[in-house]
């Protein structure tokens, strides 16, 4: 077999998925219905706020740019999930893999910022009600969400590029259901430290970092404005779901990596987050719902043009 440019003899990984458990492949079938409802709940939450014109807040703006987030990271991973439990075995190339890496590790970094984003708006809007207009102006949310994609694009491409710096020349078996670093650099037969240091790295500032800067712009609301804590609360227990899956799966180093706590915890940042987010974030904010409504009666009377603002 030629060496590759890359450095690796290996040429395609088989992902492991839920292989070692037989019995559960038909329950995981319901994979599918997650992913239809993650893809069906973003979808409507860009829908609606792209047609009414009442929904022009920032929150609203940033509720988008989290779907589409969710859009790209459950369509990064869900339909590898689900050609593995239909086949014997899942296969992905060498390049679709780190491909795979990047988009996931952009996603999911995406969404840890854009929670960030959302928190400080909370802050202003409940606590600096004032200031709230010029703080997030329509300017300054989209160079934020401009900003937030530049830097996890960075990320990504990083962690993906030093993926390549490895030599994969043994097992292929990945033990996952995904692309991911921790057990990619397990069946590396060349050093990897750099690797395990820039992931422990990078986790380390987006799980710990950016959860304690998303909690304490929840404070002020919660503790000087009891009527926020219905609006916060839902808000808070997403985050702090998400949080816990990503310092759960990713806080350690490639060595200590376990496939049943990676894979579980991997499950609930790809599957039920964005299964989880619209709910959380959108359908219990009233003016939402209400769009949602409109743009329902839109779809069942296509005589009706638009929606009302």
């Amino acid at each position: 077999m030629m060496l590759l440019n890359y450095g690796t003899l290996v040429t395609e990984f088989v992902l492991q998925g839920f292989s070692e458990l037989p019995r559960l492949r038909l329950p995981l079938f319901g994979c599918f219905f997650l992913y239809i409802v993650a893809l069906t709940g973003s979808a409507a939450i860009i829908a609606v706020v792209s047609r009414s014109a009442s929904l022009r807040s920032p929150m609203c703006f940033f509720l988008c740019n989290l779907a589409a987030t969710d859009i790209v990271r459950t369509s990064s991973a869900l339909p590898k999930v689900l050609a593995g439990l239909a086949s014997a075995e899942n296969t992905i190339s060498f390049p679709g893999c780190t491909a795979q890496l990047f988009f996931l590790t952009w996603s999911a970094s995406s969404e840890l910022l854009l929670l960030t984003v959302m928190a400080y708006d909370r802050y202003t809007a409940i606590c600096r009600p004032l200031h709230s207009s010029s703080r997030m102006s329509p300017r300054r949310c989209r160079s934020l969400a401009v900003g937030v994609r530049a830097v996890c694009a960075f990320n990504g491409s990083l962690h993906a590029g030093l993926m390549t710096r490895p030599s994969f020349c043994g097992p292929n078996v990945v033990a996952h259901f995904f692309c991911e670093s921790p057990p990619l650099l397990l069946l590396s037969c060349s050093p990897t430290l750099v690797n395990s240091i820039l992931t422990v790295l990078a986790d380390a500032f987006y799980g710990v970092v950016h959860f304690l800067l998303t909690l304490v712009p929840y404070g002020c609301p919660v503790t000087r404005r009891r009527r926020a804590f219905s609006t916060c609360s839902s808000h808070l227990l997403a985050v702090s779901v998400r949080y816990s899956a990503v310092l759960c799966a990713r806080i350690s180093p490639a060595s200590s990596c376990s496939p049943e706590r990676s894979k579980g915890s991997a499950a609930l940042y790809t599957m039920l987050s964005p299964t989880r987010n619209p709910i959380s974030y959108s359908l219990r904010n009233m003016e939402v719902t209400r769009a949602l409504g409109r743009l329902v009666q839109a779809l069942l009377h296509p005589g009706v043009r638009g929606l009302p603002p």
